[in-house]
């Protein structure tokens, strides 16, 4: 993220991985809403758009930035409110979520605050399927809802779900189990998806300390899980525990020194290939690509039996 009157950048967030650094905005009411900043590129003041004739309604143009053409998309219309008015006064932050980067209209910037995973909250269930924000947290008194940027970018980009025939038809991974676990309902979905057109079990849960319970729970009941699973696919920014605390609690425990733990995260960088050696997890890609998540996944399953083998 480039420098600007918010005071921060990408390079600096070299902290460890329970740590949360989020850009607050506004649309168009007083609410507080927060992005991590490690999917910001830059905020820049909103500039003419192209629109092309056939865009998605959510799509308010095309624009061309440091060389990069991408959409920009009304975060407030996208998340079920008015479409903004008098965009021109507004402003424009340049993301990159899952290999490609878009633009989402906002109305302000705030400010950037630091705050842990542990102190986000995930939403309760019943509040339905139409909430576009994942998590809340508090800062300083005020309520933030932290937007499920991925759920807000399947309105626009419907991102395939498919294995390529090729890998799917070459391996056959049936009689396997995968712990999956992701805040987002897209994201959990999209890799449900991919890997029983390989005919694996998924178990899915929502957040890191959802899935040690669940392990807690089993171990009670006397479950070799490292044997029941023959992995766990894990996002990385996830409330109350996010992907790295769930790596370092597995790695505590002596009896799960032989699960698998695939971090898979729309962030990229050095920093995650870091964190994934210093946290114990085995391997980390990019999402969402569902070829790649099928190759790490089956690169996997060749070293362990079946379930009943």
């Amino acid at each position: 993220m480039s420098k600007n009157n918010t005071g921060s950048t990408l390079e600096s967030n070299q902290a460890a991985g329970t740590r949360l650094e989020l850009l607050l905005f506004q649309l168009e009411h007083k609410q507080l809403f927060g992005i991590n900043v490690f999917k910001v590129k830059e905020v820049i003041p909103y500039q003419p758009l192209t629109r092309p004739a056939g865009a998605h309604p959510l799509v308010k143009g095309m624009a061309t930035l440091r060389g990069i053409t991408m959409p920009i998309i009304d975060l407030s219309q996208a998340v079920g409110g008015p479409e903004m008015a008098e965009p021109e006064k507004g402003y424009i932050i340049i993301t990159e979520y899952n290999r490609s980067v878009h633009g989402f209209l906002i109305r302000r910037v705030d400010r950037i605050v630091n705050t842990q995973w542990d102190q986000v909250q995930q939403l309760p269930p019943r509040l339905g399927k139409n909430v576009y924000v994942t998590a809340v947290t508090l800062i300083q008194n005020e309520l933030v809802e932290i937007l499920d940027v991925e759920k807000v970018l399947d309105q626009v980009v419907h991102v395939s779900t498919d294995v390529s025939q090729d890998l799917s038809q070459r391996i056959h991974a049936e009689n396997h189990r995968v712990l999956v676990v992701d805040d987002s309902a897209v994201a959990r979905h999209q890799i449900q998806r991919a890997l029983e057109q390989l005919g694996i079990e998924c178990t899915l849960l929502t957040d890191g300390k959802h899935a040690i319970d669940l392990i807690h729970q089993m171990q009670q009941e006397g479950v070799d899980v490292a044997e029941h699973f023959s992995m766990v696919v894990s996002d990385i920014e996830m409330p109350e525990m996010d992907g790295y605390q769930l790596t370092t609690e597995i790695r505590k425990d002596p009896r799960l020194e032989a699960l698998y733990i695939l971090l898979h995260s729309s962030i990229s960088g050095e920093f995650n290939v870091d964190m994934v050696k210093r946290t114990g997890a085995n391997k980390f890609i990019q999402k969402y690509s569902p070829d790649d998540l099928a190759e790490a996944v089956l690169e996997r399953l060749k070293e362990v039996p079946a379930i009943g083998a």
